[in-house]
């Protein structure tokens, strides 16, 4: 039995498509924190395992969303993803074999307000998201956590599509909430920040995007991308830096 997890808040542009590419799996299971629009209706058309609840970060919210489900696999996709129907066949094959693995990474292909990104470290960008049921868990960061597992991790061969970007408004409202997020999270490691910090995080973030992997070579989008980046490193180590003015 497989069951597919996903967390949402405020997804009504994204959802639908993301459970149209998950209608097969035997269960469903949506963790929703709070969302104002229709997000919640559209996930009850597709599964009556939908659960309101707070936001304790992307880690504990989705452990939470591993522990309602009840399959012998996990299957955990994000609102902005899909499964294609070449992904969808090899992931029914490996779990319905006695395997040697206990989880499955398979390649994401990212785009960027609307253009697939093929360089700038973004593809192929193996990511672990098929796992059986009690051999893993998700770390407890707040963002960019991951799946910790226990036991044997095999490849899958055909990508997740994740619609990343659908407009540079979209970069921009994730970039600040997850630099805020990055800000907290460096205060609990008690890692500290300076303005030169800041800089040349951003700098060596942009620069490394756009040269060091090959964003030159997506166009115009490959500029965005490195240059969101370098924003993204900037900005969490200057907020950082004023969290660090509020301590005692």
């Amino acid at each position: 039995m497989l069951s597919v997890i996903i967390i949402t808040k405020n997804e009504e542009v994204a959802i639908g498509a993301c459970l149209d590419s998950v209608a097969w799996a035997d269960e469903i299971v949506v963790l929703d924190s709070g969302s104002s629009d229709g997000t919640v209706d559209i996930c009850r058309r597709y599964t009556n395992r939908v659960y309101e609840t707070d936001w304790p970060g992307f880690g504990p919210q989705k452990n939470r969303a591993l522990d309602k489900a009840s399959g012998s696999w996990i299957l955990s996709i994000d609102a902005d993803e899909r499964i294609t129907p070449a992904l969808k066949e090899e992931i029914l094959k490996v779990i319905a074999g006695p395997g040697a693995f206990d989880a499955y990474e398979m390649p994401r292909l990212s785009s960027f307000c609307g253009r697939p990104i093929r360089y700038s470290g973004w593809w192929p960008d193996y990511i672990t998201r098929l796992v059986r049921k009690g051999r893993s868990r998700f770390s407890d960061d707040l963002v960019h956590e991951r799946l910790v597992v226990e036991g044997k991790t095999g490849r899958l061969s055909n990508p997740i599509l994740h619609e990343a970007f659908e407009s540079l408004e979209d970069v921009i409202d994730t970039m600040n909430r997850y630099t805020t997020a990055g800000a907290h999270m460096m205060r609990r490691r008690g890692e500290k920040s300076s303005l030169l910090r800041a800089v040349s995080h951003g700098l060596w973030a942009f620069l490394y995007t756009y040269i060091g992997r090959g964003g030159f070579m997506d166009g115009r989008e490959g500029f965005l991308v490195a240059l969101y980046n370098g924003e993204h490193s900037f900005y969490r180590y200057a907020k950082r830096l004023y969290l660090e003015d509020k301590e005692p």
